[in-house]
This record gives structure tokens, sequence and C-alpha cells, in this order.
């Protein structure tokens, strides 16, 4: 179906995960459009510098709390307006063998990756819906159509995020809101620090998959591989046989992320993801006890 257009120009555009990586390179690329960007992340102090550069707005939020979120959300339409665009980019991407993951870790990556695309659609599509248009654009990856050793849950948390924008996409298909999952390769940011790149797997940057994210806009596509020719993954991998498949992925190493990762290069955003994972522990206490 048609969708009311968007005009960027002074449009509301909200991004979780703004202060750094693909959240920063979409900020950037809407501003550049005329957007009034709202960067809002875990880490306020670096949305705070990203908005600077950017010239956009920063807020502090925590997706995986409603009531965070909610907060967040109220305190963009009261500073700047109702919000035209969601960007629900928020993630975070453990590395290690599934059986060795520790609980904690596994919890932080379903928290982020799927229960923050269900608070921010929850908490901002109503008022889109209220106004009769809106698009949200959520942040999936291709790890959410192919199973990849070393990243069990993360995988997991993809294929939900994949679904989860599929169906409320059809669900809201008479209102007038648009949902559309972006499903980048590998991206060269944080999260793939320590990670060998290239050698046959798609590597694409964060300005890439920004760019993909502006145009969903106007075309409302409801998956938009990047790079775009991964577009013919699903027709591969329903006629290829399984053992020519496996071969393909041993030859492109697909187990990197098990086996070849240099944790030293990576223990910043490990770490990073620790703290994270400890203060919504904290977070989640209070809510609890308030």
């Amino acid at each position: 179906m048609g969708y009311p257009a968007i005009d960027l120009d002074g449009a509301v555009v909200l991004i979780t995960g703004g202060g750094r990586g693909i959240g920063r390179a979409t900020g950037a690329a809407f501003a550049a459009r005329g957007a009034r960007v709202c960067l809002a992340d875990l880490d306020l102090p670096v949305a705070h510098e990203a908005a600077r550069e950017i010239d956009a707005y920063a807020f502090g939020v925590d997706v995986t709390s409603r009531a965070s979120f909610t907060q967040c959300v109220d305190e963009v339409v009261a500073r700047v307006g109702a919000i035209d665009v969601l960007v629900n980019n928020a993630g975070v991407m453990p590395l290690g063998g599934f059986l060795d993951e520790a609980d904690a870790l596994s919890a932080t990556t379903l928290d982020v990756n799927v229960w923050g695309l269900i608070h921010g659609m929850r908490i901002v599509v109503p008022a889109m819906v209220e106004r009769g248009g809106g698009h949200v654009v959520n942040v999936a990856s291709m790890a959410g159509k192919m199973p990849v050793p070393g990243m069990a849950v993360y995988n997991a948390s993809k294929f939900a995020a994949l679904g989860l924008s599929l169906a409320v996409r059809a669900e809201l298909a008479a209102t007038g809101v648009s949902v559309s999952a972006v499903l980048p390769s590998a991206v060269r940011t944080g999260l793939a620090s320590g990670v060998p790149l290239g050698h046959g797997m798609p590597t694409v940057d964060p300005e890439d998959v920004a760019r993909a994210i502006v145009r969903s806009v106007h075309s409302r596509r409801a998956e938009i591989p990047v790079p775009g020719y991964l577009r013919m993954f699903d027709l591969v991998n329903a006629l290829v046989p399984e053992p020519v498949f496996r071969l393909g992925r041993r030859l492109l190493d697909d187990a990197r992320a098990l086996t070849s990762v240099d944790h030293d290069a990576r223990a910043e955003y490990e770490q990073r993801v620790a703290d994270q994972a400890a203060i919504r522990a904290i977070r989640q206490a209070e809510e609890e006890h308030s």
C-alpha cells in the first residue's frame, strides 16, 4: 500500500544508540536532509558529543526500560516535537561460544536487541497512528537470516527483530504507519572490533547503512539488506543444497567470530557492554522497589 509522504526537511527523527557507529552516521545523514535529529543513548555524554557535531539534540535512554524509554520520548516531544521517524538502532553483539556465554550477557542481548524495539514501537507508534502517518526503522542484521557460529544469542535476537518488524508492519498496514527492517552485513563499527572482516564476507561502513535508513523513509520497503545485492540471499538459500552451502560458508570462514577474535582489540567494547549490563541491573532493581 501507499503511505503518507514524510518531508524530511523539518521532520523529527529519534535514533536510539545515536552516540556511536550506525546511529551517529544516521543522525548525520538525516541532519543533512534538514531533519530535526534526536540522538538517544545510554551513554549521554557520547550522545551530547555527537549532537554537537551534527547540530542535533541529545537525550539519555535505556531502551531495555519502558519507563526510561517513555521519559525519553516525552522529553523529545516536549522539546522538539512529535516524532515522525523512529530509528530503533541500539544494539549489542557479544561474541563467543553459546555454552560458555553467561546468562546475564544473553539476557542483555535480548533485552537491548529485542525489547528495545518492542518498547520503542509501543511507546512511539500510537501517536503516529493517531496522526495517520509515520515511519519506524528497526536496525536488524543479515544475522537475522544467516546463523553464525559464535553469535548464537545475537542471531536469535536478530531473527526476532526481523520477525517482529514484519509482523508489526502487517498489523499497521492500514494505519499509514510503516515499519522497515534494515539488515546490514558486517559493519565497520565497535560491535565488530577484533573480528577479521573481509575475506569474502560482505562488509560495509556505517554511512552505507545510514543511507539505506534514510532511503527507507521514501521507499518504505519491508526488508532492506545492506549491501543491496544480499536481497538474493533468500533465493540462494532456498535453491542451493545444504552441503554446498556449508562448504561455501567454511570457505568464507564463517566461524571466525568463534575462532579468530582478537579479544585484546575487542576489550573496550566488551567492557562497555558489561558496564551497560550493570547499569541496567541497577535500574531494574530501582524500578522493582519504587
